[in-house]
């Protein structure tokens, strides 16, 4: 780096510099006879004497120690000679103690042509540190990756390090004497000189400021930090500044990604949490379509190919054939018109096969256009008046996404920006697709669920008879309500046993699916057949216990009555099963202590009967768990509700059923059967 410039105001009579003042060059003039003539204060500072006990003192009496002054003579004589002679030379202090002094020297003539020597003289170990110094400040000024910069009081360039010539794309001398703005045009000037300014006037430091920009280096834009610190001599004077200059610009990058893979991260955790809360299909669809609007879209779609909704085989997109889809979802991160753009939810819309929505499934890879001009937009839009309306709506960056879950494209998310200005990249691309694919894992789960719940149903359905037998003598009224989520193995059934004889029974399976469906149809069958026997209601039940052991692990509750009604008995026993409610015929109910028995299946176990007396007009009620359980409740509150609500039932027992459902099992957890009969008077 070159020393400090002048201004051209300043080139006649310049302030000095610092650095004779910091040696602290001494001067002494001896006479041709060796005597002192001439004693500066910084020699005195230097050996102690004052000019009255040095002047016309022989210099090598006084300076030198005996040991030395041949050598000091020979020297003084060859100066005198008309030699010079520059080098380190041990001169006495006042103390007693001797200096190490480096010396220049010369011979001077006055006026008569007589010789006299001049000494320019400083401490020898002060030039050593000052010397180290400089090596030092060299060596790092010079070999650092730092940019190192100094300016005068005007802002003009004195000099930089080789390292900011290589970020400036300058090299030194084309800066030299110039402002800031001159050279580098392209940074913030503005602000640098403020900064400049700023440290100049207060002397207080500025470290780490920020500016983006691009230097004769670049053709883009990069960041950099800047540390400026003010220049002072040993007097406070203020020289100029310095400025420290470090391109940071892969570590803003690689600090952008971190924070990028964070928020990342941070999208995937909430999309675990918010997607695949349940096993409906359509929900989970908008579940997806809310969290993409909530981090990374403006406008998102989920649309399944029309055989997923189907529950069937899912039939893949090949060749040049269109594509069915069914829309489940659509959601915007704001109010906007562009909303009706996309396909209403649950209707089915078709894509030729040269439509992106297809292309996408056909091929199972995203499709990402950055930019959307008119006529991409017509191959994106399912009309050309769905195309203007996104296109009023700022519509101008797309993404489509497929849905795929083990090996199967299931239909795709379609994504827009409108509002966020920029374009979607390869990392949103990133993110979507891994949004995509936990979010198709969840619906494909919730297609086999629709699936399997939908067999089960019909199996359950198919097992049960579609109205109750009518029977003399009994008004009957039966309801079946499969779960919300999963279907189980609840089953009833009316039971013609002969003449006034009729056997009721209630079961439930446990588990859930198509295999509780198959385990309650076994029973059901099985039950069916033992009643053709009239078996007693506890024997009954011990021969279903031996089937339902040989049926693996298969567990079932049931409740098997008979009533007969020329003798107005009921008889009942009861496999682990819920106690029946007994309403009479003027009002109030009772829970119907039950025998103790085990599940079916347990086995080893025998099964107890009670007997009812049925008056006329008498109301039994048959039920499974579904009906009278609720999460967070106990069961007692259950058959509480259940039993002060037949105690008042009306005279319709349809009536009664559907009411009862409304009020205790509005939106069953669990399958729900429930079986009532009344005596007629």
């Amino acid at each position: 780096m070159n020393g400090y410039a002048t201004s051209d105001r300043d080139a006649v009579t310049a302030a000095p510099g610092g650095l004779l003042d910091l040696l602290k060059v001494a001067a002494v003039v001896l006479d041709g006879g060796g005597h002192i003539a001439l004693w500066s204060p910084e020699i005195e500072q230097l050996l102690g004497y004052t000019a009255e006990e040095a002047l016309r003192q022989r210099a090598d009496t006084l300076l030198v120690a005996p040991e030395n002054r041949t050598r000091g003579r020979e020297l003084f004589a060859q100066v005198r000679a008309g030699d010079r002679w520059a080098g380190v030379f041990p001169l006495r202090h006042r103390d007693g103690t001797e200096r190490a002094v480096e010396f220049r020297t010369m011979r001077l003539l006055d006026s008569q042509g007589q010789p006299h020597l001049l000494g320019l003289a400083t401490d020898a170990t002060t030039v050593r540190k000052v010397e180290r110094d400089l090596a030092l400040s060299h060596s790092l000024v010079n070999q650092t990756p730092l940019g190192i910069a100094v300016f005068d009081n005007d802002l003009r360039w004195v000099g930089v390090n080789p390292a900011l010539e290589r970020i400036n794309g300058v090299p030194e001398e084309a800066l030299l004497g110039r402002r800031l703005g001159e050279v580098l045009p392209g940074l913030d000037v503005e602000a640098i000189e403020a900064r400049m300014r700023h440290v100049l006037k207060t002397g207080r430091p500025l470290l780490d400021q920020q500016t983006i920009g691009r230097t004769a280096a670049d053709d883009h834009d990069r960041a950099y930090s800047e540390s400026y610190h003010r220049i002072e001599d040993t007097d406070g004077r203020v020289l100029g500044l310095a400025m420290a200059v470090l391109d940071v610009t892969e570590r803003q990058q690689a600090a952008a990604e971190v924070a990028q893979a964070r928020q990342h991260l941070s999208v995937i955790a909430d999309a675990g949490v918010r997607i695949g809360t349940t096993l409906d299909l359509q929900q989970t669809a908008r579940e997806l379509a809310d969290v993409v609007v909530s981090h990374l879209a403006d406008l998102a779609a989920v649309d399944v190919l029309e055989s997923v909704v189907a529950h069937g085989t899912i039939v893949p997109v090949s060749g040049g054939a269109p594509a069915e889809f069914r829309a489940l979802a659509v959601a915007a991160g704001y109010p906007t018109d562009a909303i009706h753009a996309a396909d209403p939810v649950g209707e089915l819309a078709t894509y030729a096969s040269s439509r992106i929505i297809t292309q996408c499934v056909r091929r199972a890879r995203p499709v990402l256009v950055e930019r959307v001009d008119p006529k991409m937009m017509r191959r994106i839009a399912r009309d050309a008046r769905a195309a203007q309306t996104l296109q009023e709506a700022g519509a101008h960056s797309y993404m489509a996404v497929p849905l795929v879950a083990r090996g199967k494209v299931l239909g795709t998310l379609t994504l827009y920006r409108t509002v966020d200005e920029r374009p979607f990249d390869d990392r949103d691309q990133a993110l979507a697709s891994e949004l995509a694919a936990r979010a198709a894992i969840c619906i494909d789960n919730a297609r086999l669920y629709g699936r399997e719940r939908g067999t089960a149903l019909t199996l359950q359905r198919s097992l049960l008879p579609t109205t109750p037998a009518e029977r003399e003598g009994l008004d009957i009224a039966a309801r079946y309500r499969p779960a919300l989520s999963e279907v189980g193995g609840d089953w009833y059934d009316v039971l013609p046993l002969g003449p006034g004889r009729t056997g009721l029974v209630v079961g439930d399976v446990m588990g859930k699916g198509v295999q509780a469906a198959a385990i309650m149809g076994q029973l059901s069958t099985a039950t069916r057949a033992l009643a053709r026997l009239d078996l007693p209601p506890a024997e009954l039940l011990r021969h279903l216990d031996d089937i339902a052991g040989s049926l693996g692990d298969a567990i079932a509750t049931c409740v098997y009555a008979v009533c007969d009604l020329r003798a107005g008995i009921c008889s009942l026993s009861s496999a682990g099963h819920l106690p029946p409610v007994l309403a009479g015929a003027n009002g109030g109910a009772t829970l119907v202590e039950v025998p103790g028995g085990v599940p079916l299946g347990v086995g080893g176990v025998e099964f107890g009967t009670v007997e009812l007396k049925l008056a006329p007009g008498s109301l039994l009620a048959l039920y499974t768990d579904g009906l009278v359980e609720k999460r967070g409740e106990p069961i007692d509150t259950g058959l509480t509700t259940l039993t002060r609500l037949l105690g008042n039932a009306g005279p319709s027992l349809q009536r009664t059923s559907d009411s009862l459902l409304s009020a205790l099992s509005p939106e069953p957890d669990d399958d729900v059967a429930l079986l009532l009969v009344r005596t007629r008077a």
